[in-house]
């Protein structure tokens, strides 16, 4: 079995793990440090929304050895407006200018068929009317409400109201971030993004779900036992599928980081960054909510219940009682939290204490 294997296996079985839950205020603060910075951005910068949602005309030229800068130039002194301009191949160009009115696209077209040396008619014009936006947009934010309203139902009735409130906290921090990044790097906003960012809620919640699951599991009949609190049944749970969600995010962001990095950067098909951008920073940052924002939620909401504080009393209370008999029993805070202290990362070839203290007792008593 591999290290990693290993390592996973023994996440499972509680042999080794680190306490995430317990430092949940150091995640909380690294994400409030980033959704600062992502606001600031936003508010700051905005976004570079493409046409679709404000409205321009599109230029596609014929064949031409002329430079996309050199159209870009031409275009926003005939329109008087930013224009972008790329290469389609090795041979069109592709020009974009936003907020231009129908005399202003048919000077730009006579300008840029004057610079390619052919006639009007030969440079394409697609005009997109900024109340056809607006429709795009509003349909956009719809979609959003209601992909995030059935996924807050969805939640409550599989699982709990605290595990879907803790979702749905998630998957804010996971738009907000997406989004301060765009208003940050300047990329345009399309339909593509917004597909973008559909597309990595579908999988921060994916991950988010499989924690809970195993969460629900092992937090069934807790009143019943007093060796573990609400937040050391979430923690281990969550060490339980910690290498599954690395796994499944690694191997999701290789395809996109080849989509953004590659086709968008090396090759220059900047059409290609619309959607890989958001599902990049989408998945990465799905990846980190599930982990140290969901999960963390849950126990803070669920330790605030009368039962949830009732049963941390009497784990307490019993751990006390061993403690004061000199004994190490379940109850001992080592066996509570298996590996609280260590590091996951680097525990692959490190025995967890609980088990070299149980290993140790055992063969004094043969002697």
């Amino acid at each position: 079995m591999s290290k990693l294997g290993n390592l996973g296996a023994r996440l499972y079985r509680g042999e080794v793990g680190y306490d995430f839950v317990a430092k949940r205020k150091i995640w909380y603060g690294i994400s409030i440090l980033i959704t600062i910075t992502a606001i600031v951005g936003l508010a700051v910068r905005g976004l570079n929304f493409g046409i679709e949602f404000s409205g321009g005309a599109v230029f596609t030229t014929p064949s031409t050895k002329i430079s996309a800068e050199s159209a870009r130039l031409t275009a926003e002194e005939a329109s008087g407006h930013t224009a972008i301009a790329q290469k389609l191949g090795n041979g069109p160009l592709r020009i974009q200018v936003s907020d231009v009115t129908t005399e202003q696209s048919r000077a730009t077209q006579e300008a840029l068929a004057k610079k390619l040396g052919v006639s009007t008619d030969k440079v394409n014009t697609d005009i997109v009317g900024p109340s056809w936006g607006d429709q795009i947009a509003n349909k956009a934010w719809t979609g959003l409400a209601v992909f995030m309203i059935l996924v807050v139902i969805y939640l409550a009735i599989a699982f709990e109201w605290r595990m879907a409130l803790a979702a749905l906290v998630a998957l804010i921090h996971d738009l907000t971030i997406t989004v301060g990044v765009y208003a940050l790097v300047g990329f345009e906003v399309t339909p593509g993004t917004v597909i973008g960012l559909l597309t990595i809620l579908g999988y921060s919640l994916y991950d988010t779900v499989v924690v809970f699951d195993g969460l629900k599991e092992s937090s069934k009949d807790i009143t019943k036992q007093t060796r573990f609190t609400y937040s050391e049944i979430a923690n281990r749970s969550l060490n339980g599928t910690l290498v599954r969600s690395i796994n499944t995010t690694v191997v999701a962001l290789l395809p996109v980081a080849g989509l953004l990095f590659i086709g968008g950067g090396f090759l220059g098909a900047g059409m290609l960054n619309d959607i890989s951008l958001a599902l990049f920073v989408g998945l990465a940052a799905g990846a980190y909510s599930s982990i140290f924002i969901a999960t963390p939620l849950v126990a803070d909401f669920k330790e605030r219940d009368p039962q949830m504080k009732a049963l941390a009393k009497r784990v307490r209370a019993k751990r006390a009682a061993a403690a004061a008999k000199g004994e190490t029993g379940e109850g001992e805070p080592s066996d509570a939290v298996p590996g609280a202290e260590e590091d996951a990362a680097g525990a692959a070839g490190v025995v967890a204490p609980r088990a070299r203290g149980s290993r140790g007792r055992a063969q004094g008593k043969r002697r």
